[in-house]
C-alpha cells in the first residue's frame, strides 16, 4: 500500500488556523481539530484545554479506518463523514481529501445542520489551501533545485578548470 506523506508548510497551517477559526465563530461549535489519517494533531482551535487532543487525534483516526472496512462489508467505498452524539456535546468528523481529517466538536447552541452546513465549506477551503500549498512550494522547491544545480555546476567547472 502506497501511502503519500503530508507535507504542511508554516503558511498552510496559518490559513488552516483561520478556517478554523472562522468555523468555530460562524458554526457556534466548542472546537475544531484537523487530525492526519495516521492519529497525528495536525492543528487544533477553539476551547480545548480540557482536551487530551493527542488521544483524541488517534482515537478518531482509528475510528475512521474500522468505519472504512465497515464501509467496505456493506459495499461502500468509504463513509466520509461521522456523527457521534452524546447528551450534552457532539462529535462531526469528515474526511479531507483523502489525507486529513475535520473534527468538530459542538454542543446544543448549534444544530447539526448548521455545522454540517460550515464542515462542507471548510472543506472546500482547507482543500484549496492544500493544493495550492503543494502546488506553491514544489515550483519553489523546483527553482532551488535548479539555482542550486547551476551553482554546484559553475563551483565544479571553477575547480576543474584550475
Amino acid at each position: 500500500m502506497s501511502h503519500e506523506q503530508q507535507v504542511l508548510y508554516e503558511d498552510q497551517i496559518q490559513q488552516v488556523d483561520q478556517a478554523l477559526t472562522r468555523l468555530i465563530k460562524e458554526a457556534e461549535a466548542k472546537c475544531a481539530l484537523l487530525v492526519d489519517k495516521d492519529g497525528h494533531l495536525i492543528t487544533r482551535q477553539g476551547f480545548t484545554h480540557t482536551l487530551d487532543t493527542t488521544a483524541l487525534a488517534a482515537l478518531l483516526a482509528g475510528s475512521f479506518a474500522s468505519t472504512k472496512e465497515i464501509a467496505r462489508l456493506v459495499g461502500e467505498p468509504e463513509f466520509s463523514v461521522l456523527f457521534h452524539q452524546g447528551k450534552k456535546d457532539h462529535i462531526h468528523i469528515s474526511l479531507i481529501e483523502e489525507r486529513t481529517i475535520l473534527v468538530i466538536i459542538f454542543d446544543d447552541r448549534t444544530t447539526i445542520g448548521m455545522i454540517r452546513l460550515y464542515a462542507k465549506e471548510v472543506g472546500d477551503t482547507l482543500k484549496k489551501i492544500f493544493e495550492a500549498g503543494t502546488t506553491e512550494h514544489r515550483e519553489s522547491s523546483v527553482q532551488l533545485g535548479n539555482d542550486f544545480a547551476e551553482s554546484a555546476e559553475a563551483k565544479l567547472n571553477d575547480i576543474f578548470q584550475d
